[in-house]
């Protein structure tokens, strides 16, 4: 099997899980946060940087990689890893999520799904099994399958069709899978905030026996006790023996509830998106370095941080290149933004190692000032 998930250790605090996952380009600590590299690229970033900084698998995305520079070109090359000279692992998403994004015009039917490319208006149709041709011919490490992602809210009724149809596109995805010895597939659970249908989806994809499972149809606008409570009944629906991933999440708080869960995967724009309007993680909560009142602030972003950007370049100076928009600025800012969220996936798999991941919670969720009344989050 080309993927296989090693349980290292259970918090008794929590029951968070402590572990590794092995792939063809070698293992992962988990739980750990994935940078997106939507287009074989993590946005200002190169990839001695992201090893630099402890990333140990990047994201990448089918459906910008098949529109450009196409699947055909990056096979050519050797693959995703050749292509992009990342010697780490690499997951691709099914583009599935782009095609419900960022496409107002498209036609959902059981052989897949047809849309407008989002960038010429051309006419394209994306179904399972050229989900899986796409995806075998990137070479990523990890692979997803190509679901439906429902909106938030949904009606139960359109809801229960829509799990249906995934469970069925799931069963295509496997049969269309052409390397299955050095490329896993995980299955998606999607099904809404409605336990029934999370069940029913569990169930489904279980019985299909992916080397993984990823928990979708999260972080699409519902509240965060929302998706606590989703994941506190679906993630023990799934095998303890496989990895798990939510998809989509990348807010400190939500990275440490969903490892509390027994997440072991996540991946997220946030940190990189962010880190281009100016905005940073610190250990303090939320800065945002653009305002008039780091202007001549000569201390790091984060006096608490060992980042190369905090270990040599002030909020002043940090501010002027964001302020005068240099390539630099964003550079600085989106490197502070991945190594702040990498490195607090260390300190979470610290904590669970330690049976002490609650205590951890409440203490960085008190110094980030969560629970400060009208707390502003990401």
């Amino acid at each position: 099997m080309a993927i296989t998930y090693e349980l290292i250790k259970t918090c008794k605090q929590t029951g968070a899980r402590l572990g590794r996952v092995h792939t063809p380009h070698g293992s992962f600590d988990t739980p750990m946060f994935m940078p997106v590299g939507t287009l074989a690229t993590v946005k200002t970033m190169s990839p001695e940087e992201l090893e630099q900084m402890g990333a140990q698998i990047i994201l990448s995305n089918t459906y910008h990689l098949w529109l450009r520079p196409g699947e055909d070109i990056v096979e050519e090359a050797g693959g995703l890893h050749s292509f992009m000279n990342w010697n780490g692992s690499i997951l691709t998403d099914s583009g599935g999520f782009q095609v419900f994004s960022l496409s107002d015009l498209r036609q959902i039917e059981e052989e897949g799904v047809h849309f407008r490319n989002h960038i010429s208006g051309e006419k394209l149709f994306l179904s399972p099994e050229k989900a899986m041709h796409i995806q075998n011919s990137l070479g990523a490490d990890i692979m997803m399958a190509f679901d439906e992602c429902p909106p938030y809210p949904a009606e139960y009724d359109y809801m229960k069709k829509s799990v249906e149809r995934t469970s069925r596109w799931a069963e295509r995805c496997l049969e269309g899978h052409k390397r299955p010895h050095d490329q896993g597939l995980f299955g998606i659970i999607q099904g809404g905030e409605y336990e029934e249908l999370r069940r029913q989806s569990a169930q489904d994809l279980t019985s299909m026996d992916f080397p993984g499972y990823a928990v979708g149809g999260l972080s699409v606008g519902e509240p965060k006790d929302v998706m606590n409570r989703v994941l506190d009944f679906t993630t023990p629906l799934l095998p303890d023996k496989k990895p798990r991933y939510l998809m989509g999440v990348g807010s400190p708080d939500s990275l440490i509830d969903g490892a509390l869960r027994g997440i072991d995967m996540f991946d997220c724009v946030l940190p990189t998106r962010i880190a281009r309007n100016g905005t940073l993680m610190t250990s303090k909560g939320r800065l945002v370095v653009r305002n008039a009142k780091f202007a001549r602030d000569f201390r790091p972003i984060d006096e608490d941080c060992d980042c190369h950007t905090c270990r040599n370049y002030s909020r002043a100076y940090i501010r002027h290149l964001v302020k005068a928009n240099e390539t630099f600025g964003f550079r600085l800012t989106t490197y502070h933004n991945l190594y702040f969220l990498l490195k607090l996936m260390r300190r979470v798999r610290e904590a669970i190692r330690e049976d002490r991941l609650g205590d951890f919670r409440e203490e960085f969720f008190e110094q980030y000032g969560f629970n400060r009344p009208n707390a502003k989050n990401f």
